[in-house]
């Protein structure tokens, strides 16, 4: 799930928690892993009961799923392109995020130490 905001700041996190809190049904439980941005860490936040966060050590992009997404992004839809407005620019992203489907994401962000596989 992706929301285009403009910031990034706690009122925008906790409109993305709850987003996807909705999301999961009674039965599903989610991990939400996080880098040390200060607004995933921040007091104001009531994290839903259904998702649990789970922090990485700073400075550990290589641990983050997310950036491999973003990588991915920005080797095939982000480079070489100019956008008139921003509106432009956030249209492009919306249309880049729809062509992936669920399993791509999960192949993109897989990790050796994230799947079910990895567990002993």
């Amino acid at each position: 799930m992706a929301l285009p905001y403009r910031v990034v700041n706690p009122e925008t996190t906790q409109a993305f928690l709850d987003a996807a809190a909705r999301r999961l049904s009674r039965r599903e439980h989610a991990v939400m892993i996080l880098d040390g941005a200060g607004w995933h860490g921040s007091p104001k936040l009531r994290w839903p009961r259904r998702i649990t966060p789970l922090f990485l050590p700073p400075h550990s992009p290589e641990l983050n799923p997310v950036e491999r997404l973003w990588r991915w992004f920005r080797e095939h839809h982000g480079t070489n392109r100019t956008h008139a407005e921003e509106q432009a620019l956030v249209a492009e992203a919306i249309r880049s995020l729809r062509t992936l489907r669920r399993k791509d994401i999960r192949s993109i962000c897989r990790t050796s130490w994230g799947t079910p596989e990895a567990h002993v």
